[in-house]
């Protein structure tokens, strides 16, 4: 009988995930591995929802947004005794190891496991881009543009009224997908939680570009940053004009992955199995001057991944 492996996505969904699980099927089917998938990530670990995958299982997903096995919370995985089942549930099925596609908490849950005997790598599966040791995460180059498909629109209607308008994105602990939204479609102001901001340097900028006759600015603001609404009152204490605010929620998850997260999914999916079948465990796929390298899990936790503060002065140079 041949050895089997296991795939689940957890956490957040992003885009580009449905390429991973398709490259880890096919991958693993290629070298000899039955493949199942869980359901509902940790949840559906924790219930039993497995179910075994073939080479059509995976057909015409690579260009479909979210994930085809589907993801939801599990708080019930902080629980030592739940973690003993999960890793029960695996070794009573013959699942020798299992690919992990999500983020920070999801890697704190691969550790769990890999510490009751199971092997465990993990791929980087985020729109927040704050995984500590890579350079991207699958999901981040597709959430930057629909921001950016976002804003184009906005500007629209926001010139044809002249007016401000403010963008909040996602971001709760990390903004540097406000900020490589920001820097890319060469916003007035990001405001990100890694830095303090001044209302009054803000407004300023902005009437500065009322006074040469600027049509429409824009603003970016990270979720966790600020409160959108206050700083539109805000601002619209410290000058006389026309602000509206969008608040793009989850359709930053959605949509066909890019061209980038699709190489990306794939690229990962693959190195996840022939880890794997090399017998390492606790590792994660990161990417680094585009070469695809393992890293160990634990590293991910031992500091905040670094904020790109050079790119945040560009942007803010730029934006004069």
């Amino acid at each position: 009988m041949a050895p089997k492996i296991a795939v689940l996505t957890s956490g957040g969904d992003a885009p580009g995930m449905n390429p991973a699980i398709r490259a880890v099927v096919r991958r693993g089917l290629s070298k000899g591995y039955r493949v199942v998938g869980i359901q509902r990530g940790y949840a559906g670990l924790l219930s039993k929802q497995f179910t075994e995958l073939e080479i059509g299982s995976v057909a015409d997903i690579i260009h479909r947004g979210g994930t085809m096995l589907l993801t939801a919370r599990a708080p019930g995985m902080f629980q030592p005794e739940n973690q003993d089942q999960a890793a029960d549930n695996l070794k009573a099925e013959d699942i020798e190891g299992l690919v992990i596609i999500g983020g920070g908490g999801s890697f704190r849950g691969a550790i769990t496991l890999e510490e009751r005997g199971i092997k465990t790598i993990c791929i980087p599966g985020t729109i927040d881009n704050d995984i500590t040791g890579t350079e991207v995460t699958i999901g981040f180059d597709t959430a930057v543009n629909t921001i950016l498909s976002a804003v184009n629109k906005l500007r629209d209607t926001a010139t044809s009224h002249e007016r401000i308008f403010i963008l909040e994105v996602m971001g709760r602990d990390y903004g540097y997908l406000a900020l490589a939204a920001g820097l890319a479609c060469g916003a007035e102001s990001i405001i990100v939680p890694e830095i303090e901001y001044d209302l009054d340097e803000v407004s300023g900028r902005l009437l500065r570009g009322i006074n040469r006759q600027k049509a429409h600015s824009i603003i970016l603001v990270a979720e966790g940053a600020a409160d959108v609404y206050e700083i539109k009152k805000e601002i619209r204490d410290r000058i006389d004009a026309e602000i509206r605010v969008t608040v793009l929620g989850h359709i930053q998850r959605g949509g066909s992955p890019s061209a980038v997260d699709r190489l990306l999914g794939s690229r990962m999916g693959a190195a996840a199995v022939d880890l794997l079948q090399e017998g390492k465990s606790a590792l994660f796929t990161a990417i680094r001057e585009e070469k695809i390298k393992a890293l160990p899990v634990k590293d991910c936790f031992d500091a905040a991944s670094p904020f790109p503060e050079d790119l945040y002065h560009l942007a803010h140079d730029l934006s004069q």
